[in-house]
Protein backbone atom coordinates (compact mmCIF):
# COMPACT_ATOMS: atom_id res chain seq x y z
CA UNK A 1 0.00 0.00 0.00
CA UNK A 2 1.06 3.50 -0.62
CA UNK A 3 1.60 6.04 1.45
CA UNK A 4 -0.77 8.40 0.50
CA UNK A 5 -3.29 5.55 1.30
CA UNK A 6 -1.86 4.29 4.57
CA UNK A 7 -2.03 7.74 5.89
CA UNK A 8 -5.75 7.75 4.29
CA UNK A 9 -6.47 4.79 5.93
CA UNK A 10 -4.73 5.74 9.19
CA UNK A 11 -6.45 8.88 9.47
CA UNK A 12 -10.01 7.08 8.96
CA UNK A 13 -9.32 4.68 11.17
CA UNK A 14 -7.82 6.45 14.21
CA UNK A 15 -10.83 9.22 13.75
CA UNK A 16 -13.43 6.38 13.46
CA UNK A 17 -11.98 4.56 16.56
CA UNK A 18 -11.75 7.90 18.48
CA UNK A 19 -15.38 9.64 17.65
CA UNK A 20 -16.80 6.57 18.60
CA UNK A 21 -15.63 6.65 22.22
CA UNK A 22 -16.23 10.29 22.24
CA UNK A 23 -19.79 9.32 21.53
CA UNK A 24 -20.47 6.78 22.75
CA UNK A 25 -19.67 8.62 26.04
CA UNK A 26 -22.93 10.75 25.38
CA UNK A 27 -24.91 8.14 24.60
CA UNK A 28 -24.48 6.01 27.41
CA UNK A 29 -24.68 8.96 30.03
CA UNK A 30 -27.83 9.88 28.07
CA UNK A 31 -28.93 6.48 28.30
CA UNK A 32 -28.16 6.62 31.95
CA UNK A 33 -29.97 9.43 32.73
CA UNK A 34 -33.21 8.40 31.10
CA UNK A 35 -32.71 10.92 28.23
CA UNK A 36 -34.05 9.43 24.93
CA UNK A 37 -31.48 9.05 22.17
CA UNK A 38 -32.88 9.11 18.68
CA UNK A 39 -29.23 8.79 16.70
CA UNK A 40 -25.91 7.72 16.92
CA UNK A 41 -23.92 8.55 14.01
CA UNK A 42 -20.13 8.53 13.41
CA UNK A 43 -19.22 10.66 10.13
CA UNK A 44 -21.22 13.28 8.48
CA UNK A 45 -23.35 13.73 5.69
CA UNK A 46 -25.19 11.11 3.70
CA UNK A 47 -25.56 7.28 5.22
CA UNK A 48 -23.48 4.57 3.99
CA UNK A 49 -24.87 2.63 6.53
CA UNK A 50 -28.09 2.72 8.66
CA UNK A 51 -29.88 0.13 11.34
CA UNK A 52 -32.83 0.86 13.94
CA UNK A 53 -32.68 -1.14 16.95
CA UNK A 54 -34.07 -1.12 20.32
CA UNK A 55 -37.23 -0.36 21.80
CA UNK A 56 -36.64 3.53 21.03
CA UNK A 57 -36.02 2.59 17.85
CA UNK A 58 -32.70 4.44 17.82
CA UNK A 59 -30.91 4.75 14.55
CA UNK A 60 -27.44 3.98 14.02
CA UNK A 61 -25.76 5.25 11.77
CA UNK A 62 -21.82 5.80 9.38
CA UNK A 63 -21.99 8.83 7.57
CA UNK A 64 -19.85 9.83 4.10
CA UNK A 65 -17.59 12.10 5.78
CA UNK A 66 -15.49 10.44 8.62
CA UNK A 67 -14.67 13.43 10.52
CA UNK A 68 -16.76 13.67 13.65
CA UNK A 69 -20.10 12.56 14.53
CA UNK A 70 -22.71 12.96 16.46
CA UNK A 71 -25.55 12.01 19.23
CA UNK A 72 -28.85 13.34 18.63
CA UNK A 73 -31.32 13.18 21.58
CA UNK A 74 -35.07 13.94 22.20
CA UNK A 75 -34.81 17.87 22.62
CA UNK A 76 -38.20 20.83 22.54
CA UNK A 77 -35.38 23.27 20.92
CA UNK A 78 -35.05 21.12 17.98
CA UNK A 79 -38.50 19.52 17.19
CA UNK A 80 -42.16 19.05 18.56
CA UNK A 81 -41.74 16.21 21.62
CA UNK A 82 -44.99 14.47 22.43
CA UNK A 83 -46.57 15.38 25.71
CA UNK A 84 -45.78 11.41 26.93
CA UNK A 85 -41.80 11.73 25.99
CA UNK A 86 -41.23 15.54 26.99
CA UNK A 87 -39.60 14.16 30.70
CA UNK A 88 -37.33 12.27 28.40
CA UNK A 89 -36.22 15.50 26.38
CA UNK A 90 -32.87 16.37 27.31
CA UNK A 91 -34.00 20.54 27.94
CA UNK A 92 -35.91 18.80 30.54
CA UNK A 93 -33.20 17.08 32.24
CA UNK A 94 -31.98 18.81 35.32
CA UNK A 95 -28.31 21.00 35.40
CA UNK A 96 -26.37 18.29 37.19
CA UNK A 97 -27.93 15.40 34.62
CA UNK A 98 -26.97 17.84 31.41
CA UNK A 99 -23.72 18.36 32.42
CA UNK A 100 -23.18 14.50 33.25
CA UNK A 101 -23.82 13.62 29.45
CA UNK A 102 -22.13 16.61 28.09
CA UNK A 103 -18.80 15.82 30.26
CA UNK A 104 -18.76 11.81 29.29
CA UNK A 105 -17.75 12.24 26.06
CA UNK A 106 -14.58 14.21 26.71
CA UNK A 107 -14.27 11.52 29.98
CA UNK A 108 -14.70 8.60 27.56
CA UNK A 109 -11.64 9.79 25.79
CA UNK A 110 -9.50 9.84 28.74
CA UNK A 111 -10.77 6.69 29.89
CA UNK A 112 -9.76 5.31 26.66
CA UNK A 113 -6.29 6.50 27.14
CA UNK A 114 -5.67 5.16 30.20
CA UNK A 115 -6.74 1.63 29.03
CA UNK A 116 -4.60 1.91 25.69
CA UNK A 117 -1.05 2.80 28.12
CA UNK A 118 -2.41 0.15 30.45
CA UNK A 119 -2.25 -2.73 27.44
CA UNK A 120 0.96 -0.79 26.33
CA UNK A 121 2.44 -0.73 29.42
CA UNK A 122 0.75 -4.68 30.21
CA UNK A 123 2.51 -5.47 27.28
CA UNK A 124 6.09 -3.44 26.94
CA UNK A 125 6.59 -0.12 25.66
CA UNK A 126 9.76 -0.37 23.31
CA UNK A 127 12.19 2.43 23.92
CA UNK A 128 16.27 3.61 23.90
CA UNK A 129 18.34 4.70 26.75
CA UNK A 130 18.70 8.37 27.06
CA UNK A 131 22.51 8.16 26.10
CA UNK A 132 23.68 11.39 24.46
CA UNK A 133 25.64 11.16 22.05
CA UNK A 134 26.92 14.57 20.52
CA UNK A 135 27.36 17.64 22.74
CA UNK A 136 27.70 20.41 20.95
CA UNK A 137 30.09 23.18 22.38
CA UNK A 138 28.93 26.89 23.92
CA UNK A 139 25.15 25.39 23.92
CA UNK A 140 23.77 25.26 27.28
CA UNK A 141 24.03 21.37 27.31
CA UNK A 142 27.77 22.16 26.82
CA UNK A 143 27.66 25.02 29.64
CA UNK A 144 25.96 22.83 32.38
CA UNK A 145 28.53 20.32 32.13
CA UNK A 146 26.46 17.68 30.17
CA UNK A 147 29.39 15.01 28.09
CA UNK A 148 29.05 12.71 25.25
CA UNK A 149 28.02 8.76 26.62
CA UNK A 150 26.50 10.73 29.88
CA UNK A 151 23.01 8.68 30.79
CA UNK A 152 20.12 11.14 31.50
CA UNK A 153 18.50 9.31 34.64
CA UNK A 154 16.03 11.50 36.25
CA UNK A 155 14.59 15.44 35.22
CA UNK A 156 13.45 17.64 38.07
CA UNK A 157 13.25 14.52 40.53
CA UNK A 158 11.11 12.87 37.39
CA UNK A 159 12.58 9.19 35.97
CA UNK A 160 13.59 9.38 32.84
CA UNK A 161 14.40 5.55 31.68
CA UNK A 162 14.14 6.31 27.81
CA UNK A 163 14.44 9.29 25.61
CA UNK A 164 11.10 9.89 24.59
CA UNK A 165 10.18 10.12 28.83
CA UNK A 166 13.60 12.34 28.69
CA UNK A 167 11.82 14.54 26.06
CA UNK A 168 8.29 14.53 27.38
CA UNK A 169 10.00 16.14 30.65
CA UNK A 170 12.79 18.07 29.58
CA UNK A 171 10.30 19.73 27.60
CA UNK A 172 7.63 20.01 30.85
CA UNK A 173 10.35 21.02 32.97
CA UNK A 174 11.65 23.72 30.35
CA UNK A 175 7.92 25.27 30.20
CA UNK A 176 7.99 25.64 34.30
CA UNK A 177 11.22 26.45 35.10
CA UNK A 178 14.26 28.70 33.92
CA UNK A 179 16.75 25.99 35.08
CA UNK A 180 16.02 22.33 35.08
CA UNK A 181 17.78 20.25 36.82
CA UNK A 182 19.11 16.61 35.39
CA UNK A 183 20.82 13.59 36.58
CA UNK A 184 23.09 11.90 34.53
CA UNK A 185 24.95 8.36 35.43
CA UNK A 186 28.49 9.23 33.94
CA UNK A 187 30.76 5.96 34.28
CA UNK A 188 30.10 4.64 38.04
CA UNK A 189 29.64 8.12 39.11
CA UNK A 190 26.03 10.08 39.28
CA UNK A 191 25.88 13.68 38.96
CA UNK A 192 23.13 16.30 39.01
CA UNK A 193 23.64 19.29 36.58
CA UNK A 194 21.55 22.08 36.23
CA UNK A 195 21.04 23.22 32.78
CA UNK A 196 20.01 26.93 32.69
CA UNK A 197 17.60 28.02 29.73
CA UNK A 198 17.47 31.44 28.31
CA UNK A 199 13.46 32.64 28.80
CA UNK A 200 14.34 34.11 25.43
CA UNK A 201 15.21 31.04 23.37
CA UNK A 202 11.71 28.37 24.83
CA UNK A 203 9.69 29.42 22.04
CA UNK A 204 12.20 28.39 19.60
CA UNK A 205 12.84 25.13 21.78
CA UNK A 206 9.38 24.34 21.94
CA UNK A 207 9.12 24.49 18.14
CA UNK A 208 8.63 20.68 16.70
CA UNK A 209 11.77 18.65 16.31
CA UNK A 210 13.94 21.47 18.01
CA UNK A 211 14.00 20.53 21.67
CA UNK A 212 16.84 18.62 22.29
CA UNK A 213 19.02 20.14 19.48
CA UNK A 214 18.57 23.25 20.47
CA UNK A 215 19.68 22.69 24.14
CA UNK A 216 23.12 20.98 22.03
CA UNK A 217 23.03 17.32 22.76
CA UNK A 218 22.30 14.40 20.10
CA UNK A 219 21.01 11.14 21.05
CA UNK A 220 23.83 8.44 21.00
CA UNK A 221 24.13 6.28 17.83
CA UNK A 222 25.94 3.72 16.58
CA UNK A 223 28.44 4.24 13.92
CA UNK A 224 27.31 1.14 11.95
CA UNK A 225 28.51 -0.31 8.43
CA UNK A 226 26.72 0.24 5.43
CA UNK A 227 24.87 -3.74 5.09
CA UNK A 228 21.68 -4.37 4.33
CA UNK A 229 19.96 -6.24 6.91
CA UNK A 230 16.46 -5.97 6.55
CA UNK A 231 14.08 -4.89 3.18
CA UNK A 232 10.58 -3.76 2.96
CA UNK A 233 8.52 -6.32 1.14
CA UNK A 234 7.95 -4.65 -2.68
CA UNK A 235 10.03 -1.39 -1.88
CA UNK A 236 12.07 -0.08 -3.91
CA UNK A 237 15.28 -1.40 -2.83
CA UNK A 238 13.92 -4.29 -2.41
CA UNK A 239 12.53 -4.57 -6.51
CA UNK A 240 16.11 -3.43 -7.60
CA UNK A 241 17.74 -6.40 -6.52
CA UNK A 242 19.13 -5.63 -3.04
CA UNK A 243 19.58 -8.46 -0.88
CA UNK A 244 20.30 -9.03 3.09
CA UNK A 245 24.01 -8.50 3.39
CA UNK A 246 24.88 -6.71 1.26
CA UNK A 247 27.60 -4.15 1.42
CA UNK A 248 27.29 -0.51 -0.35
CA UNK A 249 30.68 0.66 -1.55
CA UNK A 250 29.76 4.01 -3.57
CA UNK A 251 26.13 6.04 -4.32
CA UNK A 252 26.75 7.78 -7.54
CA UNK A 253 30.30 7.28 -7.62
CA UNK A 254 30.40 8.60 -4.01
CA UNK A 255 32.07 6.38 -1.69
CA UNK A 256 29.93 5.53 1.21
CA UNK A 257 32.00 4.24 4.36
CA UNK A 258 28.98 4.14 7.12
CA UNK A 259 25.47 3.36 7.35
CA UNK A 260 24.78 7.39 8.28
CA UNK A 261 26.58 8.50 4.76
CA UNK A 262 24.63 5.69 2.44
CA UNK A 263 20.82 6.96 4.13
CA UNK A 264 22.26 10.64 3.95
CA UNK A 265 22.99 10.22 0.21
CA UNK A 266 19.88 8.08 -0.44
CA UNK A 267 17.64 10.65 1.22
CA UNK A 268 18.71 13.52 -0.38
CA UNK A 269 17.12 12.05 -3.65
CA UNK A 270 14.06 11.28 -3.32
CA UNK A 271 12.64 10.30 -6.92
CA UNK A 272 15.91 10.15 -8.50
CA UNK A 273 17.93 6.92 -10.13
CA UNK A 274 20.68 5.92 -7.70
CA UNK A 275 23.66 4.34 -8.99
CA UNK A 276 24.61 1.59 -6.46
CA UNK A 277 28.05 0.17 -6.46
CA UNK A 278 27.07 -3.63 -3.44
CA UNK A 279 29.79 -5.79 -2.54
CA UNK A 280 27.98 -9.47 -2.75
CA UNK A 281 29.92 -12.81 -1.37
CA UNK A 282 32.95 -11.18 -2.74
CA UNK A 283 32.05 -9.75 -5.84
CA UNK A 284 31.37 -6.49 -6.99
CA UNK A 285 27.60 -5.77 -8.16
CA UNK A 286 25.85 -2.32 -9.73
CA UNK A 287 22.10 -1.64 -9.03
CA UNK A 288 20.12 0.94 -9.72
CA UNK A 289 17.35 2.30 -7.34
CA UNK A 290 15.08 5.32 -6.94
CA UNK A 291 13.69 6.18 -3.75
CA UNK A 292 10.03 6.61 -2.75
CA UNK A 293 9.10 10.62 -1.87
CA UNK A 294 8.12 10.85 1.85
CA UNK A 295 7.25 13.94 2.58
CA UNK A 296 7.52 14.76 6.79
CA UNK A 297 8.23 17.94 8.85
CA UNK A 298 11.86 18.45 7.40
CA UNK A 299 10.45 18.25 3.65
CA UNK A 300 10.70 15.91 1.18
CA UNK A 301 13.31 12.66 2.15
CA UNK A 302 13.99 9.59 -0.06
CA UNK A 303 13.59 6.18 1.38
CA UNK A 304 14.32 2.79 -0.29
CA UNK A 305 12.84 0.53 2.08
CA UNK A 306 16.12 -1.23 3.95
CA UNK A 307 17.17 -1.07 7.34
CA UNK A 308 21.15 -1.55 8.37
CA UNK A 309 22.24 -4.89 10.13
CA UNK A 310 22.99 -4.33 13.85
CA UNK A 311 23.94 -7.02 16.34
CA UNK A 312 20.98 -8.43 18.89
CA UNK A 313 23.91 -7.20 21.21
CA UNK A 314 23.98 -3.29 20.49
CA UNK A 315 20.52 -3.78 20.32
CA UNK A 316 19.96 -5.14 23.75
CA UNK A 317 22.56 -3.08 25.78
CA UNK A 318 20.91 -0.14 24.50
CA UNK A 319 16.91 -1.06 24.83
CA UNK A 320 15.06 0.21 27.52
CA UNK A 321 11.68 -1.30 27.85
CA UNK A 322 8.68 -0.26 30.14
CA UNK A 323 6.78 -2.84 31.18
CA UNK A 324 4.57 -3.93 34.20
CA UNK A 325 2.26 -6.31 36.03
CA UNK A 326 -1.50 -5.50 35.70
CA UNK A 327 -2.24 -3.41 38.19
CA UNK A 328 1.33 -1.03 38.10
CA UNK A 329 0.43 -0.92 34.34
CA UNK A 330 -3.22 0.44 35.34
CA UNK A 331 -1.21 3.05 37.55
CA UNK A 332 0.87 3.94 35.22
CA UNK A 333 -1.86 4.56 32.77
CA UNK A 334 -3.40 6.98 34.58
CA UNK A 335 -0.07 8.81 35.56
CA UNK A 336 0.66 9.22 32.15
CA UNK A 337 -2.45 9.92 30.90
CA UNK A 338 -2.37 12.63 33.47
CA UNK A 339 0.85 13.97 32.65
CA UNK A 340 0.04 14.29 29.29
CA UNK A 341 -3.03 15.96 30.06
CA UNK A 342 -1.31 18.44 32.14
CA UNK A 343 1.16 19.22 29.53
CA UNK A 344 -0.77 19.39 26.46
CA UNK A 345 -2.84 22.18 29.16
CA UNK A 346 0.31 24.12 29.49
CA UNK A 347 1.13 23.73 25.81
CA UNK A 348 -2.35 25.46 25.08
CA UNK A 349 -1.95 27.86 27.58
CA UNK A 350 1.65 29.32 26.97
CA UNK A 351 0.59 29.43 23.20
CA UNK A 352 -2.50 31.91 24.02
CA UNK A 353 0.32 33.88 25.75
CA UNK A 354 3.25 33.62 23.50
CA UNK A 355 5.62 30.98 25.25
CA UNK A 356 5.50 28.03 22.59
CA UNK A 357 5.67 28.40 19.22
CA UNK A 358 2.20 28.19 17.16
CA UNK A 359 3.65 25.41 15.26
CA UNK A 360 3.09 22.56 17.41
CA UNK A 361 -0.37 23.00 16.16
CA UNK A 362 -1.40 20.12 13.93
CA UNK A 363 -4.15 19.47 11.73
CA UNK A 364 -5.42 16.81 9.40
CA UNK A 365 -3.12 15.91 7.24
CA UNK A 366 -0.19 15.85 9.53
CA UNK A 367 -2.39 13.52 11.88
CA UNK A 368 -3.06 11.36 8.71
CA UNK A 369 0.68 10.91 8.27
CA UNK A 370 1.87 9.93 11.69
CA UNK A 371 -1.44 7.75 11.56
CA UNK A 372 -0.27 6.23 8.69
CA UNK A 373 3.37 5.59 9.98
CA UNK A 374 2.42 4.27 13.22
CA UNK A 375 -0.55 1.76 11.50
CA UNK A 376 2.69 0.70 9.37
CA UNK A 377 4.73 0.13 12.25
CA UNK A 378 2.63 -1.92 14.34
CA UNK A 379 -0.51 -2.24 17.29
CA UNK A 380 1.91 -1.00 20.09
CA UNK A 381 3.07 2.63 17.71
CA UNK A 382 -0.82 2.83 16.51
CA UNK A 383 -2.27 2.40 20.06
CA UNK A 384 0.46 4.77 21.67
CA UNK A 385 -0.47 7.06 18.98
CA UNK A 386 -4.57 6.55 19.60
CA UNK A 387 -3.69 7.35 23.49
CA UNK A 388 -2.38 10.42 22.51
CA UNK A 389 -4.82 11.86 20.02
CA UNK A 390 -7.43 10.67 22.18
CA UNK A 391 -6.13 13.32 25.19
CA UNK A 392 -5.96 16.27 22.51
CA UNK A 393 -9.23 15.05 21.56
CA UNK A 394 -10.41 15.28 25.06
CA UNK A 395 -9.08 18.80 25.83
CA UNK A 396 -9.71 20.74 22.93
CA UNK A 397 -13.59 19.76 23.36
CA UNK A 398 -13.21 20.51 27.26
CA UNK A 399 -12.40 24.57 25.40
CA UNK A 400 -14.92 27.40 26.08
CA UNK A 401 -15.75 27.54 22.25
CA UNK A 402 -19.25 27.12 21.41
CA UNK A 403 -20.21 24.19 19.19
CA UNK A 404 -17.99 21.99 21.85
CA UNK A 405 -18.63 20.05 24.90
CA UNK A 406 -16.93 23.04 26.32
CA UNK A 407 -18.83 25.36 25.33
CA UNK A 408 -22.33 23.91 26.13
CA UNK A 409 -20.85 23.30 29.65
CA UNK A 410 -20.52 27.19 29.31
CA UNK A 411 -23.77 27.47 28.88
CA UNK A 412 -24.90 25.18 31.65
CA UNK A 413 -23.35 27.47 34.02
CA UNK A 414 -24.79 30.63 32.86
CA UNK A 415 -28.31 28.76 33.63
CA UNK A 416 -27.01 28.00 36.96
CA UNK A 417 -26.20 31.39 37.62
CA UNK A 418 -29.21 33.44 35.98
CA UNK A 419 -31.66 30.43 37.24
CA UNK A 420 -33.03 30.30 33.26
CA UNK A 421 -32.11 28.73 30.00
CA UNK A 422 -29.69 30.70 27.44
CA UNK A 423 -31.88 32.20 25.12
CA UNK A 424 -32.23 30.63 20.91
CA UNK A 425 -30.74 33.73 19.86
CA UNK A 426 -27.60 33.28 21.73
CA UNK A 427 -27.42 29.79 21.01
CA UNK A 428 -27.50 30.72 17.32
CA UNK A 429 -24.85 33.74 17.29
CA UNK A 430 -22.78 31.62 19.79
CA UNK A 431 -22.63 28.78 16.93
CA UNK A 432 -22.13 31.02 14.39
CA UNK A 433 -19.05 32.23 16.75
CA UNK A 434 -17.98 28.90 17.46
CA UNK A 435 -17.97 27.77 13.64
CA UNK A 436 -15.99 30.11 12.97
CA UNK A 437 -13.28 29.59 15.27
CA UNK A 438 -13.03 26.18 14.79
CA UNK A 439 -12.61 26.98 11.20
CA UNK A 440 -10.14 29.46 11.72
CA UNK A 441 -8.42 27.19 13.98
CA UNK A 442 -7.96 24.80 11.68
CA UNK A 443 -7.29 26.39 8.54
CA UNK A 444 -4.11 27.75 10.91
CA UNK A 445 -3.21 24.05 11.84
CA UNK A 446 -3.60 22.90 8.28
CA UNK A 447 -1.09 26.09 7.28
CA UNK A 448 1.39 24.37 9.51
CA UNK A 449 0.92 21.29 8.00
CA UNK A 450 1.38 22.30 4.58
CA UNK A 451 4.21 24.59 6.25
CA UNK A 452 5.65 21.28 7.83
CA UNK A 453 6.04 19.69 4.08
CA UNK A 454 6.87 22.38 1.68
CA UNK A 455 8.87 24.78 4.31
Amino acid sequence: MSTFLMAVFGFILAIGILVTVHEFGHYLAARLCGIRVLRFSIGFGRPLWSRRMGTDDIEYRIGMVPLGGYVQMLDEREDSVPESERHRAFNRQSIARRTTVVLAGPAFNFLFAILAYWVLFMSGVPGVKPVIGEVVPDSPAAEAGIEADDEILRINERGASTWRAASIEMLDAMLANESVRVEVQRGAIRQELELRVPAEDRRELTEPGRLMEGLGFRPWFAVLAPEIGELSDDGPAQRAGLETGDLVRSVNGESVTTWQSFRDRVSARPGEELLLVVERDGETRELRVTPERVDGEEGAQGQIGAAPRVSEELIESMRADERYGPVSALGRGIANTWEMSSLTVRMLGRMIMGDVSLQNLSGPINIAQYAGVTVSSGLVSFLSFLAIVSISLGIINLLPIPVLDGGHLLYLAAEGVTGKPVSERVLVAGQQIGLLMIAALITFAIFNDLLRIFG
